[in-house]
């Protein structure tokens, strides 16, 4: 689905947790726009599929895969779902990692291994720079897909949750931004994909980012993970959110989503008994285009 007007797609839970996140330095200069990641060694890789840009050219809003529910027409697929984790840093936790803090969450990341999920985690580059080895592990695991958060988690409209913004003249080379500490990182196939600080756009900022060629990615269910301590009503509420094609948002951080894993080690069994097959982002939107 391509939504052109901005979303506010978002429970409270989760709006707290996107306010909660913090500021950054200065941007750099751009890097060449990432419409064409560098392709993976692995010959294993195929061409990282996109939507094709909206009206008047404007960067694609994509929100959810097909909906086929395992009948005939859904072929050997069946019922999928993407779960996607956001890897949220800024520039001003710094200190609070150097104490101690932990915006990482190796558990999560070893669970998805051990349960054999893919999934498709959306790292901000201040991320990257912070945990360098767990960026390039990810990226180098073909289980998983690594797509853009933004380098500084500022948002991309004036009225977010309360999260800074970035001018409309800087979202390019914040994105852009870290794309380039991916590479600093050693991520070697980073894809083409955005999501939004906040998974808050408008007009201005699908203009904006039209040139860097990604496909912006939603979501159309919201975990709740974030500061959550009652894994179980985080459980119930991505089961019961979820659909054929369903994109999930969840967090990969564990001071700020403390029981995502207990979380993911009960969803995976659960949907897969409901017949689901988990996908990354990419395969919903090779899906949505007819490729799959």
């Amino acid at each position: 689905m391509i939504t052109l007007v901005r979303r506010a797609t978002a429970l409270c839970v989760l709006g707290a947790a996107l306010a909660a996140c913090g500021t950054t330095g200065a941007e750099q200069a751009p890097r060449p726009a990432p419409s064409a990641p560098a392709p993976s060694p692995s010959p294993s890789r195929t061409p990282n599929p996109t939507l094709a840009p909206g009206p008047a050219g404007l960067t694609p809003v994509f929100e959810h895969g097909p909906r086929t529910d395992g009948t005939k027409d859904a072929g050997r697929d069946g019922k999928q779902v993407a779960l996607t984790f956001d890897a949220d840093m800024t520039a001003d936790q710094g200190p609070r990692a150097a104490s101690g803090e932990r915006f990482d969450n190796p558990g999560l990341i070893a669970a998805l291994r051990e349960l054999k999920v893919p999934a498709t985690v959306f790292m901000t580059g201040r991320w990257a720079e912070e945990y360098p080895d767990e960026a390039r592990s990810i990226g180098r695991d073909q289980r998983f897909e690594i797509a853009n958060h933004s380098y500084s988690h500022y948002a991309y409209t004036d009225d977010c949750y309360g999260l800074p913004t970035v001018s409309e003249d800087r979202m390019r080379s914040d994105l852009e931004r870290a794309y380039t500490a991916f590479e600093k990182a050693g991520v070697p196939n980073p894809m083409p994909y955005f999501r939004f600080p906040g998974g808050c756009y408008d007009n201005a900022a699908l203009k904006e980012l039209s040139a860097t060629g990604v496909t912006a990615v939603q979501w159309d269910v919201v975990s709740g993970d974030a500061f959550a301590t009652d894994a179980d009503a985080v459980t119930r509420q991505v089961l019961d959110g979820v659909r054929p094609g369903s994109v999930v948002v969840m967090h990969c951080t564990r001071s700020a989503a403390p029981v995502t894993e207990e979380v993911v080690r009960a969803v995976v069994p659960e949907l897969r008994r409901q017949g689901y097959r988990f996908v990354k982002v990419s395969e919903l939107i090779g899906a949505a285009n007819g490729h799959a």
